[in-house]
């Protein structure tokens, strides 16, 4: 058995790219080739395949995109990408600019989704370009950036809107993945030094040797860098790195993080009738069942052709079986995104006016829920509130593709459905205590603001990676005693 698929009834009217989570439950998409972004809202049950969309405000012009790159029109194609700890989103660099291939722009900003504005942010210091670079938002909420021309690295603190160099790599972040660990390590399979991996440990600055791959995961190309796919972290700690060849290999941590760890053979992504499939720039997402959703396209890989084969990857059996592809997978691997919605359900886009979404099937198991260990019962809207839990940040980054594209959902979302009219919405969260993952019994917490909305009895759940707590019952209305289940 696996997954179905459904379209948005309501589709897109532009070139759907790449695709963020904001702490509200709205979908923040970015429009192919251009400035613009735009929202897709789910409808009042909750229900996005029944959403409605609206403009967003523009990427500002920014004066370090050069004339030749047809700057400061900024309108990049494959950049860096991240939801932050306050809510909100980091967006920098882009590999082509307004269809100047091979761009490689600084322009970095921030945007807040409370007054719909954009604010430039200064680049690293010394750097000529972002590009297409990977990046990974830590635990404490600084944000890790590769270098795509050296094997720098640097760090941008939100809070005091600064960057510092961070230690160097082993080689240039050029193509690669990074993937949060729940040891506070980043991994990483190099892409220049095949077939060697590193880790990027926060509490030194350093980066410290992986060990090495058990079989060829980045494909190269005449001319290029070589290509590799996704690395989505298992709820069972281990790592499942996808290869541009079709390999795929797991990784299990060490239990002294400066240890280089294991790797072990994965499966090799074979369509029905046998051939090796290639993820040669391309997503992937850990679904609630556990199991991986991900993409591959055919032979000759460095031609990049099309169609997108889709596999659902079995932890349990170490097996990656094919599922079916939904109507937009005529295209290559590399123009699809992935998305992880609060419902559990997976939206893919393909660079087109299509965004498909996927409803997998199986259970979950209970371990993953985040669970709720405080909140106030009785909520006025407009007022800011505190909610304490385990597992707020869930056991993944769960979503992955690589340098091209980042849209990690490990932040805790809130919903409140109202028990008489079954209206559901998400009150925007922000200022989690962490973005770390699998933090297991450890108290965390998430502020988070409600909307305007009609009093009486709700139920109230938090939600990470499209996996729910239990709900509790709250009161909406206004109240002078919090009371606190």
């Amino acid at each position: 058995m696996a997954g179905t698929w459904t379209s948005l009834q309501n589709q897109p009217n532009f070139n759907a790219d790449t695709m963020l989570l904001l702490t509200d439950g709205t979908v923040m998409c970015h429009q192919l080739n251009s400035r613009n972004w735009h929202k897709l809202t789910p409808d009042s049950s909750g229900n996005y395949i029944q959403g409605s969309w609206s403009s967003m405000a523009p990427l500002p012009n920014n004066p370090v995109i050069p004339a030749i790159n047809r700057g400061p029109t900024n309108a990049p194609l494959y950049f860096a990408s991240a939801v932050l700890r306050d809510g909100t989103v980091f967006v920098a660099g882009g590999e082509h600019n307004s269809r100047i291939a091979h761009s490689d722009i600084l322009a970095t900003q921030i945007y807040d989704p409370v007054s719909d504005t954009w604010t430039i942010v200064n680049p690293p210091t010394d750097w000529t370009q972002i590009g297409d670079a990977p990046s990974c938002v830590l635990p404490d909420g600084r944000l890790l950036l590769g270098n795509i021309n050296s094997n720098r690295t640097a760090i941008y603190d939100p809070v005091q809107q600064i960057w510092t160099a961070a230690a160097n790599k082993g080689d240039n972040s050029n193509e690669e993945t990074f993937t949060l660990l729940p040891d506070n390590t980043v991994l990483t399979v190099q892409c220049s030094n095949i077939p060697h991996a590193e880790k990027y440990i926060i509490a030194t600055d350093t980066w410290v040797s992986a060990g090495s791959t058990p079989s060829i995961l980045p494909q190269a190309c005449p001319g290029a860098v070589a290509e590799i796919g996704p690395a989505i972290l298992l709820p069972d700690g281990r790592v499942f790195a996808i290869g541009a060849t079709g390999n795929t290999a797991l990784y299990t941590p060490p239990a002294n993080p400066s240890n280089a760890g294991s790797w072990a053979p994965g499966p090799t992504l074979m369509d029905g009738t046998g051939n090796t499939m290639f993820p040669m720039d391309a997503g992937a997402v850990l679904l609630p069942n556990g199991k991986v959703l991900c993409v591959g396209g055919p032979t000759p890989p460095c031609n990049y052709p099309g169609p997108t084969t889709f596999f659902e990857y079995d932890p349990s059996t170490n097996l990656a079986s094919v599922v079916t592809s939904p109507s937009n997978n005529g295209r290559p691997c590399y123009f699809g995104r992935f998305l992880l919605l609060p419902t559990g359900q997976v939206l893919f886009s393909a660079n087109s006016k299509d965004i498909e979404v996927y409803s997998p099937d199986g259970h979950l198991d209970p371990s993953w829920r985040p669970s709720i260990t405080s909140v106030p019962t009785t909520l006025e809207p407009g007022c800011t509130y505190t909610l304490t839990g385990t597992q707020l940040n869930g056991l993944s980054q769960a979503v992955s593709y690589g340098d091209d594209a980042q849209m990690a959902t490990n932040y805790p979302l809130i919903q409140l459905k109202n028990t008489a009219t079954g209206v559901v919405v998400y009150p925007r969260t922000f200022n989690h205590s962490t973005m770390g993952i699998q933090t297991g019994a450890a108290i965390h917490s998430t502020q988070f603001t409600v909307p305007p909305v009609n009093p009486g009895p709700a139920q109230l759940c938090v939600i990470v990676n499209g996996i729910s707590s239990d709900c509790v019952n709250v009161t909406i209305g206004v109240h002078n005693d919090h009371h606190r289940f």
